[in-house]
């Protein structure tokens, strides 16, 4: 009779060797990454079919010849490089268009930064009854359409318009605003001055109401004056507000369209005519790649004036 001890043990298999910590990090961090990715698959196509996709087409449009004859026969299109964006600086409409822009931008810009900051200052410490009356028809302007706006602006320009009747009223003789080519575009300003305030005085507005309080009542204490305060505290602390009031009043005034489009249909003699209404313009003509190369222009001018806004107004230490 066998001896239990004179039994060999069965046999079994070696333990399967465990992950070390890194290879457990690495697919944890891997599954994590599906995981997200999965999430944002549907934005990813969608962004890419209607937003990145129409943007690299319309850049390989605009460095091409395509015209509207060529969109049923894509094989006749012909490389043509910058031509087109030389032609476009050749042409004295496109050129008209861009001083056009530059004056809107200039001009309207900084008016509504000053008038969005006063009503601000205003809404923030002088009224106090009525507050949130006003903010709401502050900002009414910028939820109402333009094409109501349009016609409202439309009758207040007219020769016998309301505009005219006050001005008369103290001796003045106002201009045919919309087909007078030297106050059309100051007309139009002013109409998106009006348009446009209402986000900008909200932004203005938290902006003030995030300024500590004790630092004004140090400097009254101090003996400075209400003007000496802003200018030395209030204005340095908004820098923020203002960096990104000035970009979004850049991007929206650089693209000036529907104030041209619904008042004046880019005249008269072509000075209300601006960038983006000449790219439109274009395209209704046929000149796919004249457009394109006209808006990418338009695109390369409110990077290099949002670049600029940055360096200028960034916090400073």
């Amino acid at each position: 009779m066998t001896s239990p001890a004179s039994v060999e043990a069965p046999c079994r298999p070696a333990p399967a060797p465990q992950p070390t910590a890194p290879a457990k990090a690495v697919s944890g961090r891997l599954r994590r990454t599906l995981i997200a990715w999965g999430f944002c698959s549907p934005f990813v196509a969608l962004f890419a079919t209607f937003g990145l996709w129409p943007v690299l087409s319309s850049l390989s449009m605009s460095v091409t010849d395509i015209t509207s004859r060529d969109v049923r026969t894509p094989f006749g299109v012909n490389f043509v490089g910058l031509a087109n964006y030389r032609d476009l600086f050749a042409d004295p409409v496109f050129v008209r268009a861009v001083l056009n822009t530059l004056y809107f931008v200039a001009v309207g810009i900084p008016l509504t930064m000053v008038i969005a900051l006063a009503l601000a200052v205003a809404l923030n410490s002088g009224i106090q009854r009525g507050k949130a009356l006003f903010r709401v028809a502050y900002f009414a302007p910028v939820v109402t359409s333009v094409v109501a706006i349009a016609v409202v602006w439309r009758y207040l320009y007219k020769p016998d318009g309301m505009i005219n009747s006050a001005l008369s009223a103290v001796g003045i003789h106002g201009p045919d605003w919309l087909n007078n080519p030297h106050w059309s575009m100051p007309a139009l300003i002013l109409m998106a001055v009006w348009r446009h305030f209402g986000i900008p005085m909200v932004i203005f507005l938290a902006g003030l109401q995030a300024v500590p309080a004790e630092l004004h009542e140090a400097a009254r204490m101090d003996g400075a004056t209400r003007w000496r305060a802003f200018r030395s505290i209030t204005l340095p602390l908004l820098r923020p507000a203002t960096l990104v009031v000035a970009v979004l009043l850049s991007i929206s005034y650089l693209q000036f369209f529907e104030e041209p489009f619904v008042m004046t249909s880019g005249g008269p003699l072509d000075s209300t005519t601006s960038i983006s209404y000449y790219a439109y313009e274009q395209f209704g003509f046929g000149n796919y790649g004249a457009a394109a190369a006209a808006s990418y222009v338009l695109v390369i001018a409110i990077g290099l004036l949002s670049l600029l806004q940055f360096r200028v107004f960034r916090a400073k230490d």
